[in-house]
């Protein structure tokens, strides 16, 4: 029973990983196809590419450890996993199909927490004994934190930029801003890979403590980055275009001098957070870059019709996913 139940639980996880992949393609290929510095399928084989390389380069995974820690190891089950996974990929497909860019990583912590509060409170507890709440706090602080990181270190780089460019000849600027959009975007999947992926490594881990199968504490098995980043990987393969319509234009316009910027500035910001285990939403980073680029040119360049509306999906991401995997988790505890 209970390895048939691990065995639903790590595959559950791998294709959470895949949706996360084609859901946040966008946020690292948006821009650079939105300036049509690639095709959109050359720059999902770029974006895949270097989702993968973070594998080779990251081995701390202190971002795992992070969203491991959210829900008090007493009441982790695997059901309560099961039920947040099924939530988180219910939400993502959701907000795929409607081409709504809300955070894949808000929606897997959102159901791990929502299902291990519903755990807690079938089990008699009062429903925050479940969960870790300097781990949470943190979390929620970075969903309001990270856009705005993003946004004033991409409104610095672009006026940097502009300053430092402003004799080049416009034709001659633009040919080499392409080129670099092409290192800008593989450093921002890159770090989307560092981030996204160590999330799901998190998720695997607690659940395979809960079944047993290894010691809380004990060093990851190679296995489960290894499957992560390549479920990752070929999801992004797989692209998000609805998402990349809503990033790469309906914010604002993007030149590819500032999909450099904007590009940058999300990478730098993901690197930052990685360094600090912070699981921010790549989604989240790169709108608030784009709209920092908007920014330099005039308030009025920006769409905040489309920002506002993108702005409400990420607020109510986790309390939705919470209350699907709580609903989900009755439905499957007895199993």
């Amino acid at each position: 029973m209970v390895t048939t139940l691990l065995v639903a639980v790590v595959a559950l996880a791998l294709i959470f990983d895949y949706t996360n992949g084609f859901h946040d393609a966008a946020n690292s290929i948006a821009t650079i196809v939105s300036t049509k510095v690639l095709t959109p399928f050359q720059a999902v084989l770029l974006a895949a590419v270097f989702n993968f390389a973070a594998y080779f380069f990251i081995k701390d995974h202190k971002v795992a450890n992070t969203v491991a820690k959210t829900v008090h190891e007493e009441f982790i089950t695997l059901h309560v996993v099961l039920a947040g996974l099924i939530a988180a990929i219910t939400w993502n497909l959701t907000t795929w199909w409607f081409g709504i860019p809300s955070s894949s990583s808000h929606t897997l912590i959102g159901g791990f927490a929502g299902a291990g509060i519903t755990n807690a409170l079938s089990m008699g507890n009062h429903a925050m004994a479940a969960i870790n709440s300097a781990y949470i706090f943190k979390i929620i602080a970075y969903i309001v934190l990270a856009p705005f990181i993003g946004l004033f270190i991409a409104y610095f780089i672009t006026i940097l930029i502009l300053h430092i460019c402003k004799r080049a000849k416009p034709a001659v600027a633009e040919r080499w801003f392409k080129r670099l959009q092409l290192v800008s975007a593989a450093a921002l999947s890159f770090a989307h890979g560092t981030n996204d992926a160590q999330k799901v490594m998190g998720i695997l881990y607690v659940s395979l403590v809960a079944a047993k199968v290894v010691t809380s504490g004990a060093p990851m098995p190679e296995w489960i980055p290894l499957a992560c980043y390549s479920a990752i990987a070929l999801g992004t393969m797989s692209g998000g275009w609805k998402i990349v319509k809503t990033m790469g234009s309906k914010i604002t316009k993007i030149t590819p001098l500032e999909g450099v910027a904007a590009e940058t500035a999300g990478a730098v910001t993901l690197f930052i957070t990685e360094h600090f285990a912070i699981p921010v939403s790549t989604t989240h980073t790169i709108t608030g870059s784009i709209i920092g680029v908007g920014l330099t040119k005039r308030v009025s360049a920006v769409r905040w019709g489309v920002t506002i509306n993108l702005v409400w999906a990420w607020i109510i991401t986790i309390p939705i996913s919470a209350i699907i995997a709580g609903l989900v988790f009755m439905l499957v505890r007895h199993w």
